[in-house]
């Protein structure tokens, strides 16, 4: 990592974005300025608001006895029974959290936030079953391909004799196989909390065994330390004893409260490791429910490993769940540096062409052969190769039958191209990219596609494009091959930006989670092993790697864990969308953490730095960032090194549309400029050095940009460390919160006044001239679906476009004068987009806060014109400052019940 390699991969990229430009220009759409008709085709308007609610009590439950907990949480049943508050307790918590799950209203909740001794109210978060990519092959011998190797753990197995032996992981997931030779006699705690049938909102009915019919927890499982020596197959730490954690079941989500429950179970297990690649992505505070569980489980001493999450299509500020806990470490996904996939054989030369099937499209039968063709005007640089031309087929009627058509990416779609030659009679379709890399393209569309159509890379196409002429045969293999990925040990695409909500740090660190091979339930008749992707295969390598590090130096706190394994870490250089790599660049820290996590490098490791990465916050409150980092020197040796600043990437661009800028932090060591010279580092044999860095945030980057890089000490002993930081770039607080919605291409003034009774929504600001009234009475929406039926009541729908510390929603009166709080909620996070088009049951573009008509005490409302009014407090925002928090308030409208 010197500098003269960074400057000039800084210079090539300079270039690259001066060709390319460093973000696209947004269309602006219209904003909208009546009330919308049609909204049950839009919008689902039934209100979704909560009815599971976390309450927490005053009072740390890690620092009080359990007389003290139990005789607060009997305090609160009697209060809350006095006061007639309705509500329905699910579980009750006392080791790492001190308090309730409950089923209760909105209008009952906030009753129970304001009992004494309530700290706070929080929704009970749906958590989907984690989204992988799953190829099920058992054609190969199976050893994680060469993930073992990128972190090291092939040499803390085989040279310095590290095997988890003795150390105990918690897998909280899916559950494990318990007969699966990976893993049979090593499991040595289980719980199951849900059962086969369960899914979110569904009674819980648990087995007598946590065994995995989902897949995703053995696959995790075998990551961090199955051990299969029929198959040759290992995890990082083949030794480790595992605890499984059963929170999901075959299909379908879990709740907070029962992973919450989980956690808790590890702990009371003796767990010494606990392994969660599930989260809540746009969930990111530090406080919540879920990360303040996370936080104090390493407080007890346990070391807690969870992955980033899988949002980074998503945008900035979109990691979440307990990841965000202090000292838990987070983990970021990076791709394999091999891929497996299926293949087909070209003659004359018998080679074999990787190839990634469409979506859409059947599966190429095994042993079926097609001669190779092509359009006369299909080169390897057309663009619009196979693509309809004046709206006419290129390919003449039945000039394709019985054979395969080779066609080049570019212009329209690859179902346009894959229709055109189904209609010529083809009988496979061979597209191949136009750019470095591979796709997995869908070809789905009104007329269905029933031939194979598959997707090779540009030099292959280019090759069979050149043998074309001389006759080429394809024919279908069984099987896959094992070939260099186009990604390899770079940022997977899907894995979560940082930072948190609160301007932390996060991720913390990065191990290999694009196609990863692993152990599978023996039941999904597999041969017990599947490749999958996702930052839930990058967790548990950390996770082993911990256990690695805990059989080497038992004497570890769980707390300095994450520095040991950060500090030691590789950097990942930047990947652009276009597939170019830029050596040298590191990738953005908000990605990335401290880098690829490195095994040998944390066993070899004698020092030890405090902090173990620098969160600087926002820099619109100050000039320059000072922070002491202290070096401690575990061995009987000087250390002397060679520091320098190394600055990564910036983001730029926007939440949901981050773009690199090259506008980069400065810094100064110990009084010496570090971008410019080495400066020298000495660590005497036992003892500490501080290191006074001072870091400028950069002048020339966007406004809300964040930016970060690396403090790199480079040892004259070859024992390196690295120490991340990043910070915000301008005022925090002028990140609007409240955003507008995107619907059918429209921009709407949001939030907005929903009357579902009368079919339309009123934006912010929109006058009103018709009374809008309300009678709380239930009514059928859908005259031909008279059962289905909706209570006549108001509700606002808002769209989150960042995180929001706490919301608020007050009733006025006709005069404006409050009434009543009827909600208050903290430690929102944001939703997934803003644009309705873009949702799907993992995405979501906006927020329900709805109103019952009754007052906080459980009476109705009386009868006359009202508003409601939601208040949102900015992250990091100050109550006391008017501008840190949003305000929004609804149009009036009149409580007429009959």
């Amino acid at each position: 990592m010197k500098n003269t390699v960074k400057s000039l991969s800084l210079l090539s990229l300079a270039l690259v974005l001066g060709a390319c430009g460093t973000s696209a220009p947004t269309a602006s759409a219209p904003t909208g300025s009546a009330p919308t008709a049609n909204r049950a085709s839009i919008l689902k308007t039934t209100p979704n608001t909560p009815t599971r609610w976390f309450v927490e009590l005053a009072g740390d439950p890690t620092v009080l006895s359990v007389q003290s907990v139990s005789s607060q949480q009997a305090t609160f049943r009697a209060q809350a029974a006095q006061q007639g508050i309705q509500y329905q307790e699910v579980r009750s918590y006392q080791t790492l959290f001190n308090g309730f799950s409950v089923q209760a209203s909105e209008a009952e909740i906030n009753r129970v936030s304001r009992l004494p001794g309530v700290l706070g109210v929080y929704p009970v978060r749906e958590i989907a079953a984690p989204q992988v990519d799953v190829n099920l092959t058992d054609a190969l011998t199976p050893d994680m391909f060469s993930a073992i190797k990128m972190t090291g753990a092939d040499i803390a197995q085989n040279e310095l004799g590290l095997t988890g032996k003795g150390i105990k992981v918690g897998v909280i997931d899916t559950g494990i196989d318990l007969d699966h030779p990976a893993f049979k006699g090593r499991v040595v705690a289980q719980y199951d909390f849900v059962g086969d049938d369960y899914n979110f909102g569904k009674p819980t009915k648990p087995d007598p065994i946590a065994d995995d019919c989902g897949g995703h927890g053995s696959h995790v499982a075998g990551i961090v330390g199955g051990n299969d020596a029929s198959k040759g197959f290992k995890g990082v730490a083949p030794e480790v004893s595992f605890g499984a954690y059963r929170v999901f079941g075959c299909e379908g989500s879990t709740s907070e409260d029962i992973m919450i429950a989980a956690l808790e179970q590890a702990y009371k297990d003796g767990m010494q490791v606990v392994n969660l690649s599930i989260g809540s992505a746009f969930e990111n505070w530090e406080g919540t429910p879920s990360a303040k569980v996370g936080s104090r489980m390493v407080k007890k001493g346990m070391v807690v490993v969870a992955s980033a999450g899988n949002s980074g299509a998503s945008g900035q500020y979109s990691m979440g769940g307990v990841t965000m806990g202090d000292n838990v470490i987070s983990v970021a996904s990076v791709s394999n540096t091999e891929i497996e996939v299926k293949s087909f054989t070209i003659t004359p030369d018998g080679s074999k062409v990787a190839y990634f099937a469409a979506s859409g499209a059947p599966e190429g039968k095994v042993g079926a052969a097609f001669p190779v063709t092509k359009l006369a005007t299909s080169t390897p640089t057309t663009t619009n190769d196979g693509c309809l031309v004046g709206g006419v087929n290129p390919f003449a009627a039945g000039s394709l039958t019985g054979k395969a058509v080779l066609i080049r990416r570019g212009t329209c779609t690859f179902y346009e191209k894959a229709k055109n030659a189904q209609d010529a009679g083809a009988s496979a379709v061979i597209l191949y990219n136009n750019t470095a890399g591979y796709l997995s393209p869908t070809v789905a569309g009104a007329t269905p596609i029933t031939i194979p159509v598959v997707f090779s890379s540009a030099a292959d196409g280019a090759k069979i494009s050149g043998l074309i002429a001389g006759g080429v045969t394809m024919t279908f293999n069984s099987g896959t091959i094992n070939i260099p990925s186009p990604t390899a040990n770079t940022l997977d695409s899907y894995s979560s930006y940082g930072l948190s909500a609160d301007l932390e740090l996060k991720p913390d660190i990065a191990a290999p989670g694009g196609n990863i091979r692993s152990a599978y339930p023996l039941e999904k008749g597999n041969g017990g092993y599947a490749t999958l992707s996702g930052t839930s295969m990058a967790s548990p390598h950390v996770a082993g790697a911990a256990a690695l590090m805990l059989q080497a130096f038992p004497n570890t706190k769980a707390k300095d864990m994450r520095g040991l394994l950060m500090n030691s870490a590789t950097l990942r250089w930047y990947r652009a969308a276009s597939g170019t790599l830029f050596t040298g660049l590191p990738d953005y820290v908000q990605r990335q953490g401290a880098g690829m996590v490195d095994i040998v490098g944390s066993y070899n490791s004698t020092v030890r730095a405090t902090p173990n990465k620098l969160s600087l916050g926002e820099s619109a409150s100050f000039a320059t960032r000072s922070k002491v980092v202290v070096l401690q020197n575990t061995w009987t040796r000087t250390e002397t090194f060679k520091a320098y600043h190394y600055p990564a990437l910036t983001v730029g661009g926007t939440t949901l549309a981050p773009t690199p800028s090259q506008a980069y932090a400065t810094m100064t060591i110990n009084g010496q400029d570090a971008d410019k010279a080495d400066v020298d580092v000495t660590v005497p044999a036992g003892g500490e050095t501080e290191l006074n860095v001072v870091i400028t945030p950069p002048a020339a980057a966007p406004d809300k940009a964040q930016y970060g890089g690396y403090i790199v000490l480079e040892g004259s002993q070859g024992r390196n460390l690295v120490i991340p930081y990043a910070g915000f770039k301008g005022d925090y607080q002028s990140i609007q919160a409240l955003g507008n919605l995107t619907i059918s291409g429209t921009s709407y003034n949001f939030p907005a006044l929903f009357d579902d009774k009368e079919d339309v929504f009123f934006e912010e600001g929109q006058v009103v001239t018709t009374p809008i009234d309300y009678t709380f009475k239930d009514v059928a929406l859908d005259p031909a679906k008279p059962t289905e039926l909706t209570k006549d009541a108001p509700y606002v729908l808002a769209q989150l476009s960042h995180q929001v510390r706490k919301m608020t929603m007050e009733l006025l009166d006709a005069n404006g004068a409050v009434v009543d709080t009827l909600l208050k909620q903290e430690y929102l996070g944001r939703n997934c987009t803003n644009n309705i088009a873009q949702t799907s049951s993992t995405c979501d573009a906006y927020n329900t806060y709805a109103w019952d008509g009754k007052l906080s005490n459980g009476t109705n409302a009386a009868n006359g014109t009202y508003q409601l009014r939601l208040k949102a407090l900015k992250a990091q925002g100050d109550e006391s400052v008017a501008s840190d928090t949003e305000v929004y308030t609804t149009q009036k409208f009149i409580v007429a019940r009959p």
